[in-house]
């Protein structure tokens, strides 16, 4: 079923109509939707030079381009043109060994807006990502049904959620673990990916019952998926695969996913009757795909 998920064109190809009715899967990774570029922020963006091991040959440059200093890792390659990339270690640009620094320079110049735009979505990125960091210890919160849950550890306790509904949390809801004040963080990991698992397959079950139960579908079996790259995929033979990363979702996200999927039970590609048969199953489903499609799977919790 195709963020973060966009749709397949109608007018597929033969040879992808063939890979549609084999399966069909909705993008864990798909690209968001390109943003307008924005006039550059009014305090520089350019990273400062990390400690990292540039690879031979390749060095830091600078560059004063719309009353703002660029730097950058210069790279050179076999390619034919001037290349630019946002990566970990901010601008990298890729220049043939023939294109002199002036040229190169003059290229970074000409695309300032857009790498200061680049630049400056970059910086947001990593602040969001450090503000969403995992801590695995006691007092660390984890996203959970689209709720800030908090974890606690206690050797003398279950592990379970603290509160009156699990599958209707709210932020602050303590998540206590059965686990001594010590644990390890790879240990406190281990244990809420068990329980959180444990509540997506519990969850998934039941909202795949109320659907089926609803339309009349059927489905020959469903299980859970820790795919890295997709939300979910069906099968033309109805088997079904939810990504257990999900249940840090509020609820209408996970009804759009299924839906998403029992609609290719009916419609194996994405053309306009399948979007018309997920509004069937989930009226009002394209907020919940908006969200899907510009969300950044790295702000999840990692648990490799």
């Amino acid at each position: 079923m195709a963020r973060r998920p966009a749709s397949a064109p109608a007018d597929l190809s033969a040879s992808r109509r063939e890979a549609d009715l084999a399966s069909a899967q909705l993008d864990l990774f798909a690209d968001p939707p390109h943003a307008a570029v924005e006039p550059p922020p009014s305090r520089p963006l350019a990273p400062q030079p990390p400690a990292i091991q540039l690879p031979p040959g390749a060095r830091w440059r600078e560059v004063m381009a719309e009353g703002q200093l660029i730097r950058f890792v210069l790279q050179r390659s076999r390619r034919r043109t001037i290349g630019f990339l946002i990566g970990d270690d901010g601008l990298r640009v890729t220049a043939p060994r023939w294109v002199g620094l002036a040229e190169i320079d003059a290229a970074v110049r000409e695309k300032a807006r857009w790498i200061l735009a680049k630049l400056h979505e970059w910086h947001q990125r990593k602040e969001r990502l450090a503000l969403n960091q995992t801590r695995w210890e006691d007092g660390g919160e984890l996203p959970y049904l689209g709720r800030r849950i908090v974890m606690r550890l206690d050797a003398q306790r279950d592990t379970a959620l603290a509160c009156a509904d699990p599958d209707a949390p709210v932020d602050g809801d303590v998540l206590w673990l059965g686990l001594p004040p010590d644990a390890t963080a790879a240990r406190i990991r281990d244990t809420v990916q068990a329980w959180l698992q444990g509540r997506a397959r519990h969850l998934f079950d039941a909202r795949l019952r109320d659907f089926l139960a609803r339309t009349g579908l059927s489905i020959k079996r469903w299980r859970l998926s820790s795919a890295a790259t997709r939300w979910g995929s069906c099968t033309s033979e109805g088997n079904i695969l939810l990504n257990w990363r999900l249940i840090h979702f509020p609820l209408d996200i996970i009804d759009y996913v299924i839906a998403h999927e029992l609609a290719h039970l009916r419609e194996m590609n994405h053309g306009p009757g399948f979007w018309a048969e997920v509004g069937q199953l989930l009226p009002g489903f394209e907020s919940a795909r908006e969200v899907l499609r510009r969300h950044d799977p790295a702000s999840l919790p990692q648990f490799d």
